[in-house]
């Protein structure tokens, strides 16, 4: 039920994009910046891929970051307006990084996962203390869902030999006995298990409901200011795209082939774990969803504030981010213009 909900959801938004672009007459495109880390932001590529930006009147400007470093350069400077990734948010507000948060991409803790070797003594993240060495990105959400992993079975974080290699490098890290555990998010620990490297467990089996890694797009407070109908575009936008898909799924594993060098089996099987479960508008809205982003101390400001002080514990921050700082920077107004405007066509 939930699928065609989705699907009827899908196709009433992406008519209002259709309608909103009409709309547009001989206006100037909005010119601006556009920056993400390299990850499978499947809507993303496919809105490039398909010239969906410039039907709602929009030119972005992309850049692509190998690492959240450069990317938060760039916001620091005003280089960036709007910016898709996932705990790279979290460390930009602890740096005075002014950001407003629009809306989920992607819930990562569905395609992050628990990746042995076959000869290791982990059989589920219950083992986790009897891993030799544990591959896990220091201020990633890897390492986030290590440390809540090792707390919910009661083992010391500190106790673990935790190796700092990013999941990219997982496989001569297995291959050299270097690791023989590891957490990995998506498209890796898909490609991984394909290869014969086991996901035990995903990061929802030890993580809160919901997980605690979350993929959003944000921008700029000025840049919003100052185009304040930029968050309801990009909506529409991500709907135009999440239409394309649901009609031709092809398109989705070519993008992630294209970006990513995956093959077909890997991407479908990263659109399967991670892009069919995503958040949707109506859990973001909704004040009892793990995904809402409309109240305080749940959903998108309880992950990001768990998150920040898990990564303070774990030496990756100087301090946890404020329950304040992370509040101010959400805004749930452009997805309450979204389900308003396609409520109203219903």
């Amino acid at each position: 039920m939930k699928i065609l909900q989705l699907q009827g959801a899908i196709a009433l938004f992406a008519t209002l994009a259709t309608a909103s672009a009409a709309g547009q007459g001989n206006a100037a495109p909005l010119e601006f910046n556009y920056g993400y880390p390299t990850a499978d932001h499947v809507n993303l590529y496919v809105a490039q891929d398909l010239h969906l930006f410039e039907k709602v009147g929009l030119k972005p400007k992309f850049f692509t970051f190998q690492s959240g470093a450069p990317l938060l350069a760039a916001l620091k400077s005003e280089s960036l307006d709007v910016i898709t990734t996932g705990l790279g948010i979290a460390f930009a507000l602890g740096q005075n990084i002014p950001l407003k948060i629009l809306y989920w991409i992607a819930n990562d803790s569905q395609g992050e996962g628990l990746v042995v070797a076959s000869d290791s003594k982990v059989k589920s993240y219950h083992d986790i203390g009897q891993a030799q060495k544990i591959g896990a990105a220091s201020g990633t959400c890897a390492q986030v869902a290590l440390y809540l992993m090792a707390k919910k079975v009661g083992v010391e974080y500190s106790k673990l030999n935790v190796v700092n290699i990013p999941a990219p490098l997982f496989r001569n890290s297995f291959k050299s006995n270097s690791i023989d555990a590891g957490i990995a998010w998506s498209p890796y620990s898909v490609q991984l298990n394909n290869e014969g490297y086991k996901v035990v467990n995903w990061d929802t089996d030890y993580t809160p409901p919901g997980g605690d890694c979350p993929r959003t797009t944000a921008v700029r407070p000025a840049f919003a200011k100052a185009h304040p109908e930029i968050g309801l575009k990009l909506l529409q936008v991500d709907a135009m795209a999440a239409e394309a898909v649901a009609k031709n799924p092809q398109l989705a594993i070519d993008a992630l082939g294209k970006r990513l060098g995956l093959s077909p089996a890997d991407a479908k099987g990263t659109i399967e774990r991670t892009y069919l479960h995503r958040p949707t508008i109506a859990e973001q809205l909704d004040p009892a969803s793990p995904y809402t982003m409309t109240v305080k101390d749940k959903g998108l400001a309880f992950q990001l504030e768990l998150a920040t002080q898990v990564l303070f514990e774990t030496k990756s921050i100087p301090a946890p981010v404020s329950k304040e700082v992370i509040n101010d920077s959400i805004d749930a107004e452009p997805l309450k213009q979204f389900a308003a405007s396609s409520k109203g066509k219903q």
